[in-house]
């Protein structure tokens, strides 16, 4: 049987169990030029709240009586004609959370679980690194010496963006709430500083940290973290918007920046960046990451919990910030 997470409720502010309900339903039956996956790994992402929403985005939000979208990795176990997969392949996409999936292969690719554990192709090697990559290189525009600073800098985006920005010659300063990942980000990850939000005042740690200012600011969270970042820019600093995860629950409306008035005086720019939009060179971004990893340059880490009925608790941890790297939900059953 196929357990699957289907989406029942659209939440108004967080997301809660009454939101889904956990069906048990046959196991897909094959068409034509289809595969079928056994998954074994589900990423939990804060874009998920997004896709919850109605109205225009730039993916259109999952449908009532749906299974809950989800980026995946898993095992194919029957191919019927299909001119790609076969039998014992391990592939990645966007399966939802279940823990079977017929799919005719469209938007999935190969990894290898030889090269890699199954939960990185859907972390640092999957969406949440394609994003950093992308994001900091071609939006962020960095270059040598350039000073980066990063929100969320202990999560799924914001650890391999900083990572990145050392390799490059930077100098990265992240914020994090918590002496847990306080330290993470220092010692383990190498950044440069990192400021601790729940205990510090950002607004003069910044001024410390970032004396002269700062040239690339990559924002996850939004808010009043985007307001002190905004009020340190230099001349043509870039600003990077990936995500606001401080104000996804909101029931009124987002809170926008105050401080943008910034951006004019330092002729600055704030650029939105969507991971689609480089789907064509995942390739070459994941080559890079992989060679990164292997000379010990770039660090992963997967925050893994087992089962698809813990899938409630295991999303809100994303908000609740319990959490240390990218979040993964173990949905095969041993």
């Amino acid at each position: 049987m196929n357990k699957q997470l289907i989406f029942v409720k659209r939440p108004l502010g967080a997301a809660d169990a009454s939101t889904w309900s956990l069906e048990t339903n046959p196991i897909p039956e094959l068409e034509e030029g289809q595969v079928l996956v056994k998954n074994h790994y589900i990423s939990l992402d804060p874009a998920m709240r997004g896709w919850m929403n109605e109205g225009k985005s730039y993916i259109a939000p999952v449908e009532i009586g749906a299974v809950m979208r989800a980026g995946s990795v898993g095992e194919v176990i029957k191919v019927k004609n299909h001119p790609t997969f076969k039998v014992g392949d391990f592939i990645s996409g966007h399966g939802g959370v279940q823990q079977y999936v017929a799919t005719d292969g469209k938007g999935y690719y190969k990894v290898d679980p030889k090269l890699a554990p199954l939960p990185t192709y859907i972390g640092t090697l999957g969406m949440p690194g394609m994003t950093a990559y992308f994001g900091i290189l071609e939006v962020g525009k960095i270059k040598e010496g350039d000073v980066v600073v990063v929100s969320g800098a202990a999560g799924a985006v914001g650890s391999i963006v900083g990572q990145i920005a050392k390799i490059k010659g930077c100098t990265v300063i992240g914020i994090a709430g918590g002496a847990d990942k306080f330290k993470y980000v220092v010692e383990e990850l190498g950044f440069d500083a990192c400021i601790d939000y729940k205990n510090e005042d950002v607004k003069e740690r910044l001024k410390q940290e970032c004396p002269k200012g700062l040239d690339v600011y990559f924002d996850n969270v939004g808010g009043e973290i985007l307001d002190a970042a905004l009020g340190r820019l230099r001349m043509h600093a870039r600003v990077v918007i990936c995500g606001a995860i401080s104000q996804y629950n909101n029931k009124q409306n987002m809170r926008g920046p105050a401080n943008y008035l910034s951006l004019l005086v330092n002729r600055a720019t704030m650029q939105g960046m969507v991971v689609f939009d480089w789907a064509e060179r995942y390739g070459e971004a994941g080559q890079q990451m992989g060679k990164w990893m292997a000379e010990g340059k770039l660090k992963t880490r997967e925050d893994v919990y087992d089962g698809i009925e813990n899938f409630p608790e295991t999303y809100n941890r994303l908000f609740s910030g319990d959490k240390l790297g990218k979040l993964v939900l173990k949905v095969i059953e041993d």
